[in-house]
């Protein structure tokens, strides 16, 4: 039994790599704005909450409105991953796009508490609030646009470059954020220094927009259409007969989200508000660290595609597990050495994420349910656990009294995403995506897709029990 040859996708690795760009820049877009509101959470919570005496409280408010706005990601997952369902993934990353600048470029021009009161916080929660919605259909729709163009053999590395695309975002924002603490009076970046890299948002949205309408639709989505054999699903069908894949989904979302957020969003303010360190040399810290991080998120897609994602998200579990608390212990060691080190060990497991997620979570759900069924579990999982890390550690130090309560979290979450990748997740690399036929991007490849059909297809013990191997195979006769 071979697979029937018209129904293999191939694709220009070339033009793979275009769409990874293209991507990378909108995710470096939204982290571009979520670094920014890190690194200036203590200058925000002054001009946005002056209001409140306790500068703990202001900054706990500060984070309460960055977790907020995470609660309409949801919704836009439900509306953009509808549209990316039936429309295409291009005309969702087009708009989200869009939106995510205009949100970013707000945050710039608002005016603060002194100047309009209480309506300066509503506004902030507003822009925030437009940024999540947009959100929500962004991450997932890019994971799956490069998933559905990648060649199943690199699906893992090439949907690295989402992840990288983060890490620029960041380091973007710790480079501008440390060239105004430096070059700038404390007074001056009160004022209005704060403002300037927000207004960046816009050009940088821009750009993104022009290499995204460039884009071509992913020919796995142009495959399904054109079979258009079955009706589509509503959201209960799938809660019902994929809640185990949704399940898997939601935990791995949180633990990696969880470990993301800890790092990028949260530790500036830890560094700061606890440890003590300047925001000079914690943006410096962090800045070096996240540099150290894009080779390695590189480096375990490519192991990822070799040795199996199951593998290497066991490997960042397991790190965790046994070294979170032990990070945050040298974190309060008085010394730069201890906290460097610190910073790093969180950096390089949660690099073992950054190479293997955006690959891996697309892979489980099939092509006509998987932009809603990702965009909406992933939005749910962000902003139940992703988006409240902030909130929930400086509440967990301020509640016990104990500067290392966020690494005993950590460790927590990480035990529980490893008992559930352990028993209820196969790897998926190398197999093509579930009711799809191979992606490929050579002769050679394609030659070994229709001479080895059982190497190639999504496959369990599961659906061969169920006879689901037929949905995926044709013979030619």
């Amino acid at each position: 039994m071979k697979f029937n040859k018209k129904k293999i996708n191939v694709v220009d690795i070339q033009e793979t790599k275009k769409s990874v760009y293209a991507t990378g820049i909108g995710n470096a877009m939204e982290w571009f704005d979520f670094g920014l509101y890190s690194y200036l959470a203590v200058i925000i919570s002054q001009n946005f909450f002056s209001y409140v005496q306790n500068d703990e409280l202001k900054l706990i408010l500060t984070f309460g409105t960055f977790a907020i706005a995470f609660l309409m990601r949801p919704l836009g997952g439900v509306i953009f991953g509808k549209i990316g369902d039936k429309m295409g993934r291009k005309v969702v990353l087009t708009t989200t796009i869009i939106l995510m600048a205009i949100s970013t470029l707000l945050i710039g021009l608002l005016p603060t508490y002194e100047q309009i009161g209480i309506w300066a916080p509503i506004l902030l929660l507003i822009a925030r609030i437009i940024q999540g919605f947009s959100t929500g259909g962004e991450y997932a729709g890019a994971m799956v646009y490069i998933a559905e163009s990648s060649p199943d053999n690199k699906r893992n590395m090439l949907g690295s470059g989402l992840e990288i695309g983060t890490l620029a975002g960041f380091i973007l924002a710790s480079l501008l954020a440390s060239t105004l603490f430096i070059t700038l009076s404390d007074e001056q970046m009160h004022s209005w220094g704060w403002r300037i890299p927000f207004l960046l948002g816009l050009p940088l949205g821009l750009v993104g927009l022009y290499l995204r309408k460039s884009l071509n639709e992913t020919p796995i989505f142009e495959n399904e259409l054109s079979d258009d054999e079955t009706e589509e699903e509503s959201f209960f069908s799938i809660l019902k007969n994929h809640k185990r894949d949704i399940f898997v989904c939601f935990i791995a979302v949180a633990f990696f989200n969880i470990t993301n957020y800890m790092l990028l969003s949260y530790m500036p303010s830890y560094l700061d508000e606890i440890i003590g360190l300047s925001s000079t040399v914690g943006t410096i810290l962090i800045t070096i660290i996240m540099l150290i991080m894009v080779p390695l998120a590189l480096m375990f897609g490519r192991l990822g595609d070799k040795i199996g994602n199951k593998t290497v998200f066991l490997i960042g579990l397991g790190g965790l597990t046994l070294l979170s608390v032990l990070a945050f212990y040298f974190l309060n060691l008085d010394s730069l050495v201890f906290i460097s080190i610190g910073i790093l060990i969180l950096g390089v497991l949660l690099a073992t994420y950054e190479g293997t997620m955006p690959g891996s979570l697309p892979t489980m759900f099939h092509t006509d349910i998987r932009y809603r069924t990702l965009a909406v579990t992933f939005n749910v999982s962000v902003s139940l656990f992703g988006g409240t890390t902030p909130l929930v550690s400086t509440w967990l130090v301020h509640q016990t009294g104990n500067n290392l309560a966020p690494g005993f979290y950590l460790t927590i979450v990480s035990i529980i995403g490893f008992l559930v990748i352990a028993f209820l997740f196969s790897s998926t690399s190398g197999k093509s995506l579930k009711g799809s036929y191979p992606t490929v991007a050579s002769k050679s490849e394609y030659k070994e897709a229709v001479e080895n059909p059982e190497d190639s297809l999504w496959w369990s013990e599961e659906q061969e029990k169920t006879g689901e191997k037929e949905d995926n195979l044709d013979s030619d006769k």
